[in-house]
This record gives C-alpha cells, sequence and structure tokens, in this order.
C-alpha cells in the first residue's frame, strides 16, 4: 500500500534538496530506517540523498556515530542532547550537508513516567551552520508514531531549507 503523503512529502523534500545542492544524511533510531525509506522511494533520490545509518542500540549510537557515552548515561538514548549528537556523528562520517536524527520511544513498551511511550526527539544539522532539535509526545500504536516521526522529519528538513533560503535572500 503506498502512502500518498509520505510520498507527496517526500518528493517535495527531494525537490527542495536537488534545488538548494545539498545532500541529506539520516540517522535512525526508532523509526528503523524509515525516513530514508520514503526519501529513496523517490526516483533520482541519488541526486540528493547521500547515506542512512540505523543505529538503534546505544552501542550503535556511540560506535557508529560517535555519541558520548556520557551524553547517553546523562540524559538516555530518548534525549534532545543524543539526538543532537546523531545528527552531528552523521555529518561528520558522511559529505553530506543536511543531517536529521530520531530517537525515542515508539512503543508498545518501553516506556516510564519521564519518557512516555511517543515520546521522541529529533534534530536537524546544517554543516557548520544550524542545529535545531525538538522533542514531541505523539500518539496511536508503534506503526502510527513511527510513521508521525518520518512526516515530522521530513517537514524539518523543509523548514532547514526554507530558514537557510530566507537567510540568503
Amino acid at each position: 500500500m503506498v502512502d500518498r503523503e509520505l510520498e507527496q512529502l517526500a518528493t517535495e523534500t527531494g525537490c527542495a534538496l536537488k534545488n538548494a545542492g545539498r545532500l541529506v544524511v539520516t540517522a535512525e533510531s526508532c523509526t528503523g530506517g524509515w525516513v530514508g525509506m520514503a526519501l529513496t522511494a523517490i526516483a533520482g533520490s541519488s541526486d540528493w540523498f547521500d547515506r542512512g545509518f540505523i543505529t538503534y542500540s546505544n552501542a550503535a549510537k556511540r560506535e557508529v556515530l560517535g555519541v558520548d557515552p556520557a551524553t547517553l548515561d546523562e540524559f538516555g538514548a530518548v534525549s534532545e542532547q543524543t539526538a543532537r549528537e546523531m545528527a552531528l556523528g552523521a555529518l561528520r562520517y558522511s559529505p553530506a550537508h543536511i543531517a536529521v536524527a530520531i530517537t525515542g520511544i515508539a512503543g508498545p513498551g518501553g516506556g516510564s513516567a519521564d519518557k512516555p511511550v511517543g515520546t521522541v526527539c529529533f534534530a536537524w544539522a546544517e554543516r557548520n551552520l544550524a542545529l535545531h532539535s525538538a522533542k514531541h509526545l505523539l500518539h496511536g500504536d508503534r506503526g502510527d508514531v513511527r510513521r508521525q516521526c518520518v512526516v515530522i522529519a521530513l517537514r524539518g528538513i523543509l523548514l532547514l531549507l526554507a530558514e537557510q533560503k530566507t537567510a540568503i535572500a
């Protein structure tokens, strides 16, 4: 089954990246590569998609993206601090210009009083420029939460590109 909204949003994101002459890299945990899958489902995505890192475990976040163990110890895997380090690490290990990172609790288990199921942290980074992060509490089942993450991630890329375009104008 084709998800028309995600396809349209991924197409819009790809066009914006191509028009800006930018490559994107993803660093995904709870989405398991869904953002990368949505982007690479678009024909011609090799013009603007570099690679994706799926770093589900804390060990992978440390080993593959260089997330500081102290950050994981102090703030946990599901934190804006970790998402920010994931995005910066993705840029460090890629020639891409823009990174998006996602880490969260999609459920149905794994939540706590401080971080209930549906807590997801995002970060968007542009090489040597912007670094933004956000925390969302999403609702629905595991699939719903993960799908919402993809939408938020893609919209964040579009906002980052729009910010950049405004700063240049």
